[in-house]
Parts: C-alpha cells; structure tokens; sequence
C-alpha cells in the first residue's frame, strides 16, 4: 500500500494529489531509450506517460504549509486535451478531506514556476477574476525563477503562464528568497539547479529525521539512475551533479525522499547497490 501520510518528529506530513497529467516520454527520459524506460512508465497510444501532479502538506507547531499546487483548474480543453489531464481528486478536495480550507495555509513553496507546479496558486472567484487560491499565504519562491518566468527563453515560454504567479504580486503574497533559506523552524529551502537554473528543494526536519522533497530534480522514483534526466532539464549536467550531492547526502542521513510527478509512490529512499544509486520503496 502507498504510504500518504508520516510522522515526522513534531511534524505531520501528508502527501496530496491534484490529479494526473501526460507527457511524451521520450522528453521525459531523455537519452534513455525507450526499451528501458518503458518497462517502468508504459507509454499511451501517443507514447505520453502518466505523471501525478504530487503536492506536500507540512503541519508544524508553527505553520501550515503547501509545496507546490499542482496544475490548477483554470486551463482551457484544448490544453486539458494536449496533457490529458484528470484532476482527480484535485488540490482543494484533497485539503478538504482532511478538513482544511485554502485560508487555512500559511505558506506555499514552489520549487520552480513551470504550470504544472503552480498552476494551483490562483483560480477564478465568484467573478470569473484570477485571484490567489490561498489568500493569506506568502508563497516562497526564488528570485533568480521569479526573473526567468518572467521573461523567459524560447525554450521555455509555453511552460511559465503569467496568471499563474502575476497575481501573487499584485496582492501582496509573493515573497522571493535567493539561495538557501529558513522558512519555519525546520523546514527550508534549497537551490538544486538543473532543471531550471533557480530551482528549489525543501528540506523538512523535526526529531532527528529529514524529508526532502525534489520536485524536478528527480521527478519520479523511475528517475533515481543519474542518465534518467529530461529532456526539459535546461542543465542537464548541472541536474547530474546536483543529484549526486544531494543523493550522497541522503544515503548518509537516511533521508525520506517525497516526488512530484510519481503516480505510485509520495515518498521512498534512495539505495546505492554496485556503484548505481536505486530507488527503495518504504515500508508501511
């Protein structure tokens, strides 16, 4: 059975689900060929794969606090088309169901501003106008990705959608970090460049243990092996470095590892086995 939910000294955290989504995998796998990677993520009829939109949900003595927001509910068919998405149970009935409302957030962690990460940050009122989903919360998200989302390169404009983070300025809810930084006692940011250039991790940490949550830096547990790496990964030799400082690190401090884009599991561990680094589930 998937584990959802841990306890993490002090901390309760939870593991949410704005739904699925599908991306071509050969762009997901890069270099990777096919016959490898589609023993692990079988592919569609349009040789997509089917991604989770995986958010984090931190409860300290302190804060409430969301990493990521999903896809969102503002996209036109044409798009929910293209990505096949199926926002089931969504963001917002997740929180539900465990009875916490959009105002009861006090924090929301992006880890970069591409749609399928923070597509969740606003939503349309009563009016038809985009506003804010959490109104009360200050979202956290780096200067150096703040910059690039807003005058992206070519490579990049169809993934940064300005109504996705615009309105968190004009109401006063952005708040930009550059580098490493304390958000609440015990949990933190962390710049883990590849993907983007200013990408972020958060590190959560109460009674002794760690939970890191990647997000693209290795989106899904089929991604643990250091050659699967994206083809959306700007800086792939960067996301290679990276991954090996924070997987060595990891494997020191027995870390839990939480993934965005993986449909089966929230959390797991890393392993190292005749010099390759594998992926172990844990254990209910």
């Amino acid at each position: 059975m998937t584990v959802d939910k841990l306890t993490l000294g002090d901390f309760e955290v939870f593991g949410l689900r704005d739904g699925f989504f599908y991306l071509d995998g050969g762009a997901m796998f890069g270099i990777v060929p096919k016959v490898l990677w589609e023993k692990k993520c079988p592919a569609d009829s349009k040789n997509r794969i089917k991604l989770a939109l995986n958010s984090l949900l931190v409860k300290t003595p302190e804060a409430l606090i969301l990493v990521e927001t999903g896809i969102g509910s503002k996209s036109d068919q044409k798009f929910q088309d293209i990505y096949r998405i199926e926002r089931k149970p969504g963001l917002l009935a997740s929180l539900e169901r465990m009875s916490f409302r959009p105002e009861d957030i006090d924090v929301v962690i992006n880890t970069h501003l591409h749609f399928d990460h923070c597509g969740g940050n606003t939503s349309h009122d009563k009016k038809g106008r985009i506003t804010p989903t959490f109104p009360r919360a200050k979202h956290i998200i780096q200067k150096g990705e703040w910059e690039s989302a807003l005058d992206p390169n070519e490579r990049e404009k169809s993934s940064y959608i300005a109504e996705n983070f615009l309105p968190l300025e004009k109401h006063g809810l952005l708040e930009l970090v550059h580098g490493g930084q304390l958000v609440v006692p015990g949990v933190e940011v962390v710049l883990t460049p590849g993907h983007t250039s200013s990408h972020q991790a958060v590190k959560v940490r109460s009674g002794n243990q760690t939970l890191f949550y990647l997000g693209d830096l290795v989106p899904t547990s089929a991604h643990i092996g250091l050659p699967y790496i994206m083809s959306y990964d700007l800086y792939p030799l960067v996301t290679i470095e990276t991954r090996k400082r924070c997987y060595e690190q990891a494997l020191a401090e027995n870390w839990i590892l939480a993934f965005v884009h993986d449909p089966i599991h929230y959390f797991g561990r890393i392993r190292k086995a005749h010099g390759k680094y594998e992926f172990a589930p844990l254990e209910t």
